[in-house]
């Protein structure tokens, strides 16, 4: 095999590297550490499908996080860690309670109901998050045969809407499923900025709380690409390696996946990119609440700032920033910062921002 220190490429670079934006966490590249740890592991044969010793290393580094018992099952991305851990947590006439502004809800195609084979049963939220007294809205008819039975109530931690639930309101949700006969299921893909937000381990508000299932984002945090479903409750899920080969997301060079995420958490990478988005959000929050006619809609807790401003200066911004409408009627908009997004790239925006609203 070629020294990778000489090696070249036909490829050629296709877009600006010096471009930001702040459309989605989603539009970074991948941290340099994490690019290293796909180099470490290239070269020479590994046993493929999971059996590979990076895979294998991988469960220690979950257990060191969340416990023994915690057992990751690597995946290519979040849309189908969510869709095989609910399949995992359900029967064939089993539903899902959620936010109505869930990502499994609003952004995934449908994908739950028909990959999955699941009803969603939905709970309208002022600000992303579910309650004991929200989820009673959805929780009842267990017996009746025209209905679909609730079985998982689904979190996201943090939110939609870039709020982050505390430890106690956790552990609250899962008192309370779990003393209906309901599992668990947190959507993680932004676990990290949680956990730096709460400014506590990421075990405070999972398998500490009680949650049964984890959907681990690691995409949003830095890697390449690649997610994990994060079993914390053997006895709640049924057949994951099947369900995994079933739902497409078994990978077969898994090792590729299993490394970044010892690059990501073997240390502190995560909780260091996690931070820096946090930050970078903040400022963004700090240097637009000031504007004339900007108003701030949500709690800046994470990496998401949510805003409402005229259509006008909306559209004149996208055309020098890229961000999306949140809902366009209302006039309402997102910005998301990442792990590379930096203090000049968030002053610039303000700046235009401004410039804007002036015009």
């Amino acid at each position: 095999m070629a020294d990778p220190r000489t090696v070249t490429t036909d490829a050629r670079r296709h877009h600006d590297p010096t471009v930001r934006g702040f459309a989605s966490d989603n539009y970074a590249g991948a941290h340099p550490e994490i690019l290293a740890a796909l180099a470490l592991a290239n070269g020479g044969h590994q046993v493929a499908y999971g059996e590979d010793e990076y895979t294998d290393h991988l469960q220690r580094i979950m257990h060191s996080h969340f416990g023994s018992g915690a057992e990751a099952f690597p995946v290519f991305n979040g849309t189908g860690a969510n869709v095989t851990a609910l399949q995992a947590l359900t029967d064939r006439w089993g539903a899902v309670i959620c936010a109505e502004s869930a990502h499994i809800n609003v952004d995934e195609g449908g994908a739950p109901e028909r990959m999955g084979g699941l009803k969603l049963l939905t709970v309208p939220t002022p600000d992303g998050k579910l309650t004991p007294e929200l989820i009673d809205r959805q929780a009842y008819g267990w017996d009746d045969e025209h209905r679909a039975m609730p079985q998982v109530v689904s979190i996201t931690q943090n939110t939609e809407l870039g709020t982050v639930y505390t430890v106690d309101e956790i552990r609250a949700i899962v008192a309370h499923a779990h003393g209906h006969g309901m599992k668990v299921h947190l959507d993680g893909a932004r676990i990290a900025n949680a956990a730096a937000s709460l400014d506590v381990p990421m075990r405070a508000f999972t398998n500490a709380a009680g949650v049964d299932v984890i959907s681990f984002g690691g995409t949003k945090n830095g890697m390449l690409f690649g997610e994990a479903v994060v079993v914390l409750n053997p006895d709640a899920v049924s057949h994951m390696k099947h369900l995994r080969k079933l739902s497409m997301q078994l990978a077969s060079k898994m090792r590729f996946v299993s490394v970044q995420f010892e690059a990501l958490l073997a240390k502190d990478l995560w909780l260091r990119n996690a931070r820096h988005s946090n930050a970078m959000a903040q400022r963004l929050a700090e240097g637009v609440r000031g504007v004339d006619g900007v108003e701030i809609l949500h709690p800046v807790q994470a990496n998401a700032v949510f805003a409402r401003l005229p259509h006008d200066v909306t559209r004149r911004l996208q055309e020098r920033f890229r961000f999306y409408f949140w809902d366009e009627a209302a006039g309402d908009v997102r910005w998301m910062c990442s792990f590379d997004t930096a203090e000049d790239d968030v002053d610039a925006f303000v700046q235009a921002l401004k410039e804007e609203m002036a015009r």
